[in-house]
């Protein structure tokens, strides 16, 4: 077995045998046989990282394919002809016209979700060839190895980035619509302000479980974004006319930004620091420019009176500054409920007595919000300021008062389940001025507030101060998470809760006579099918977290709403890598048309026939409860702590000093991201496909038929499928094996490996209390008897997506692990062979191995490199006329240990995490 194309016969050989005995593992066997060629010799690690390289440049041709496929780029001259055909059915009426493109298809946020698994250099290859449909070349692989290290200032930089391709994007777009609107009606055309997307982001802002940034942080990245934006601007009017007037306000404007974000990029501890950079930033200045409004009042005007390319030109300008103002987008500061009501207790409750959901702590808000009258600020309050809440509004005050006065700014509450928590931030950005300019957002994501969302949604709207204020910002703001959701109730009924909770949206919003102000659902799912983004299509991308149904109950109540969906991380800014991949993907959003519905469509029978339907949701969710609250599962999920995973993001995870804690981790404790990066490395998507199959028992014929009669059920059946095709329980059985000690005794047993006859003895000793190999087998056991009914429905139902190389993919993926399994064996190995050294800094030989069978590699090697130092003071370093023959040997012992043992085990580890970057690719996103 020397290339992959060995090992992919070989696995589809073994695979056969699993016809002669059930339980026959082919992905364990195999990765025993690549064992013993590692131990052996005749596979060093250097030819490990040969197939591996193979195997990556196939997973991101891969998820190039995929990527592709989602989006369809085309050549520059095919887009356009493709935005022909989209507006040739436009209306006739230019009042429609107008209705139909100046208010946005599509809010877009860029996140910065640690899902930065690839490098600059895979991501570009990826980028490239989904824009070109050219296979990946062999040269651009192999690089995942050299991870860029992802900081805050890499991912606001790529955040950044992502923006300014969708900017441009969006201006080729509102080009070919005052094209269009030009021609058909010449005489009213000049009145259009198309407005098809805006963006927004949160990296640099959102300060839910974050204290690694700074107040000043947010006002310095914000100053840069408006630097940025402005010299954009600049090079756009100066594209129409060098020689253009308003060129005069623009540069300096730019420039002036630039100097005042270098103010605050500077460290701020000092109090003076603060106060010099405060008070140059709070200065008049002629070129502190705070709105857009004249400049885009003169180039409107100027366009009426010049011939039409060129006026053409000045609005897709003023255009893009209405959309955007003084900043790449708009802005999302985020906190959590917690915070708030900290901050607010201090307001109302300095006693802490007062139930904060119940009547009469909203009467005391009520009061509270009525006496408020606003406050100064300047920047020493908030620089003194300890409450994260408190500090969030001081900084939009700041931001609003000195660096855009025209953009509005987005207040998400995590973790929201009360009214009262919506009053407390309503309070706040009463008492700080900025009411006018924030909109507060709940977010719905934990299982508590999507069952309780409802009623919450229901009282919160009764407020007539709610009221008030959502018509004077023109809508009501809710923000609807799909990873968090998807962790504790399964993705599938996530989405499903959620759907409803968007319809009591519109229900309450109908009931209390808020129809004269929009709904804007903020709904915030990753890349991943295990955190609710659909692989099957663009438009079930778009419908699975906001669907016909739910739509369709807003435009029956004459609501008129505003989508918004996040693009995550790194792998979400793919879509905007390349021109042609953002030009694609904002073309399939405005061919989709999210915010739109037939009022009229025949009613889904997924939601007429609820007695099946809603039992169907229970049954999948509470399976999904019993994973979750099992202490196998919980046990198999942490079995390696984090240790499967690269570090994909800055926020790192929090790794506790106690050599037992991975064993003893809970899974609250892992992020929605991790966990499902974690299932997708384990090999199988237990929060998307588990409890799909018993829900399905005793009435497998009439859920079938209305799974395929229902649009809705049809998408589910299509997430399930694509989930499905990557999943292998025999690999989770796997896993399970590395920690059998029976193994480990049994395997030089025969006399076929006698040089590791004393490394498998010592395995075997320390392995035979470990409880992981039950803990998998019993996964394994209840994920098997589920998949066989699962297997039974799917086969009672067409396949509308079938995986055109499946197989291919699956035994891909099945080497991959079987890989990685023997990398681990040999880690492992190596490990117990270690040879015995004192405790130090209270950490001994088995606390070491503790950690090598948790994964946590890192801190086991600082450790045997504080045991067996390689370099200290030698005989070389003293100049002496003496000689000696003593020490014999020297420090060489040492780097035998180095060489042997430690540098093996980090070099196999580096393997492994190559082998997660792989495996993700075909699963399409990291978690």
């Amino acid at each position: 077995m020397r290339t992959v194309g060995d090992l992919l016969d070989r696995l589809e050989t073994l695979h056969g045998r699993t016809r002669e005995t059930p339980l026959f593992n082919p992905v364990f066997q195999l990765s025993l046989e690549l064992s013993r060629l590692i131990e052996s010799g005749k596979m060093p690690l250097e030819a490990c990282s040969a197939l591996i390289a193979e195997l990556e440049c196939d997973t991101l041709n891969s998820r190039a394919r995929r990527l592709r496929d989602l989006v369809s780029p085309a050549a520059p001259d095919s887009d356009a002809q493709r935005l022909t055909r989209l507006l040739a059915d436009e209306p006739d009426d230019f009042a429609a016209f107008r209705e139909r493109w100046e208010r946005p298809l599509l809010h877009a946020v860029f996140t910065a979700h640690p899902t930065f698994l690839l490098s600059p250099a895979e991501g570009e290859a990826v980028a490239q060839s989904a824009s070109g449909g050219a296979d990946i070349d062999a040269g651009a692989c192999g690089d995942s190895a050299a991870q860029q290290q992802v900081t805050l200032e890499y991912e606001h930089a790529q955040a950044m980035n992502a923006i300014a391709s969708a900017a441009a994007a969006r201006d080729r777009i509102v080009s070919g619509l005052l094209e269009k609107a030009s021609a058909a009606f010449p005489e009213q055309w000049h009145d259009f302000a198309p407005l098809p997307f805006r963006f927004a982001t949160w990296v640099g802002y959102d300060m839910d479980g974050r204290t690694d940034i700074a107040w000043h942080d947010s006002i310095g990245f914000r100053l840069r974004e408006k630097a940025q934006r402005l010299h954009g601007y600049a090079a756009a009017l100066e594209e129409v006319d060098p020689a253009h007037p308003l060129l005069g306000e623009l540069r300096p404007a730019a420039t002036y930004a630039d100097e005042r974000a270098q103010d605050f990029a500077a460290g701020l501890s000092a109090s003076a620091a603060v106060s010099a950079a405060a008070n140059r930033l709070t200065a008049d200045h002629p070129h502190k420019l705070l709105s857009l409004a004249p400049l885009i009042e003169s180039l409107e005007a100027e366009a009426r009176q010049c011939d039409r390319a060129r006026a053409i030109r000045l609005k897709t300008l003023t255009a893009a500054m209405r959309a955007d103002g003084l900043g790449m987008g708009w802005i999302h500061f985020r906190v959590n409920a917690k915070q708030l009501h900290n901050a607010i207790r201090r307001r109302i409750d300095p006693e802490n007595g007062l139930d904060l959901s119940s009547k009469s702590a909203l009467a005391r808000l009520r009061q509270a919000l009525a006496e408020a009258k606003p406050l100064r600020t300047n920047f020493a309050a908030l620089a003194i300021e300890s409450s994260t809440a408190i500090r969030q509004f001081l900084a939009i005050a700041q931001i609003l008062r000195h660096i855009d006065a025209d953009a509005p700014i987005r207040m998400l509450i995590a973790e929201c389940e009360q009214p009262a928590t919506i009053l407390a931030a309503l309070y706040f950005a009463r008492l700080f001025g900025v009411e006018d300019k924030v909109d507060v957002s709940p977010l719905f994501e934990t299982e508590t507030a999507l069952e309780h969302g409802g009623r919450l949604l229901d009282a919160l709207l009764a407020e007539e101060v709610f009221r008030d204020y959502a018509r004077r910002r023109g809508r009501v703001s809710i923000q609807t998470g799909f990873s968090d959701a998807g962790r504790f109730i399964g993705q599938i009924p996530a989405s499903l809760a959620i759907e409803r909770l968007q319809g009591r949206l519109a229900g309450a919003m109908a009931e209390n006579g808020m129809t004269d102000v929009a709904a804007l659902v903020f709904n915030t799912h990753g890349e991943s099918m295990g955190r609710g983004a659909h692989p099957a299509s663009f438009a079930d991308r778009l419908a699975w977290p906001l669907s016909p149904w739910a739509r369709r109950r807003f435009v029956r109540a004459d609501i008129a709403l505003e989508p918004e969906v996040s693009f995550q991380g790194g792998d979400g800014y793919l879509f905007f890598a390349t021109p042609e991949l953002a030009l694609a993907t904002l073309m399939r959003v405005a061919e989709v048309r999210p915010a739109s519905a037939d009022p009229d469509a025949p009613p889904d029978p997924f939601y007429r026939r609820t007695e099946l339907s809603l039992d169907f949701y229970r049954a999948v969710k509470e399976h999904q409860q019993q994973h979750l609250e099992s202490p196998t599962y919980a046990r198999a999920v942490t079995a390696f702590g984090l240790g499967l995973l690269n570090p994909t993001g800055s926020r790192i995870s929090r790794r506790q000093s106690d050599v037992t804690a991975e064993r003893e981790m809970n899974l609250r404790q892992i992020r929605a991201i991790p966990h499902n990066a974690i299932l997708q490395q384990l090999g199988y998507p237990v929060n998307v496909v588990a409890g799909i199959g018993s829900a399905a028992d005793g009435r497998y014929e009439e859920l079938a038929q209305l799974l395929s009669e229902s649009e809705r059920g049809r998408q589910v059946v299509r997430l399930v499928r694509a989930s499905n095709a990557l999943a292998s329980i025999k690999t989770v059985a796997a896993y399970g094996e590395l920690f059998n000690a029976a193994y480990w005794a049994s395997r030089p047993y025969r006399g076929t490996e006698t040089h590791l006859a004393a490394a498998c003895e010592a395995l075997a000793e320390h392995l035979v209390d470990d409880d992981r190999t039950g803990v998998f087998r019993r996964l394994a056991s209840r994920l098997r008897v589920d998949a066989l009914k699962l297997h039974r429905l799917l086969a009672l139902l067409p396949d509308e997506n079938p995986m055109s190389d499946r197989e291919h993919v699956r035994r891909a993926i099945g080497v991959l692990q079987a890989l990685r399994l023997a990398l681990l064996q040999h880690i492992f190995l190596r490990a117990v062979a270690i040879p015995a050294f004192s405790r130090a800094n209270d950490i001994s030989r088995e606390d070491v191995l503790e950690m090598v069978f948790t994964l946590r590699i890192d801190e086991a090697l600082a450790e045997l490199r504080r045991a067996y130092p390689i370099r200290f003071r030698g005989i070389e370093d003293f100049a002496l006329d003496e000689p000696t023959d003593y020490p014999e040997q020297g420090e060489a012992g040492y780097a035998a240990i180095r060489r042997e043992y430690i540098d093996p085990i980090d070099a196999a580890y580096a393997l492994t995490l190559r082998i997660t970057t792989a495996i993700a690719n075909q699963f399409g996103a990291h978690g």
